[in-house]
């Protein structure tokens, strides 16, 4: 049982470093009209399915689509996602609001747990950092989660944000540019 999960850690962990390198490669996306708000809600559904006990509250209305690759746009959600469940208290609740604007599309993953120190919101988007060293490998993933969020939010055209006050929580913001109507069309 520890080599078969070992296994899959290490398999995970090469997947990520591979798609790393695709990113900072700038290939490896495919490119169309995405619904972002309809992406969040399924992933925000299979969240709930797993963490059944976790309080969401999702927000969202209008238009949100933009262009982009429909898989890495849900793996940017899923992440931010695992890093609330993986890094607050199981009854920690979380708030996913998606806000269209002119040109944009603002996408936020809030939780109200323990938050994140100054200088650690500095690296939180560095490869293989983790806030803990000491961290367990069964609780604190590869390092790589954020990483890869920051940089597919970039291949997409975007950026992403951290806001955190120690106590009471944390808030990404993913901050996508919406599709032109011309693209749309096609």
């Amino acid at each position: 049982g520890r080599i078969e999960a070992e296994s899959r850690r290490m398999g995970r962990l090469v997947d990520d470093l591979l798609l790393l390198a695709r990113m900072d490669q700038q290939r490896g996306l495919e490119m169309a009209p995405v619904d972002i708000g309809e992406v969040v809600s399924e992933a925000v559904t299979d969240f709930e399915v797993v963490d059944p006990d976790r309080p969401v509250t999702v927000d969202q209305s209008g238009d949100s689509t933009v262009i982009g690759d429909r898989h890495r746009l849900r793996q940017v959600i899923d992440n931010l996602l695992s890093n609330v469940r993986t890094h607050t208290p199981a009854t920690t609740p979380v708030h996913v609001v998606v806000t269209p604007e002119t040109g944009f599309v603002d996408i936020s993953v809030a939780d109200e747990g323990p938050g994140i120190s100054k200088e650690d919101q500095e690296r939180v988007f560095e490869r293989f950092w983790r806030a803990d060293p000491g961290r367990v490998r069964s609780r604190g993933g590869t390092g790589l989660g954020l990483a890869i969020v920051a940089s597919l939010v970039q291949a997409h055209g975007g950026s992403v944000a951290v806001e955190s006050e120690e106590g009471r929580g944390t808030t990404f913001t993913v901050r996508l540019p919406t599709a032109p109507a011309a693209l749309e069309a096609d």
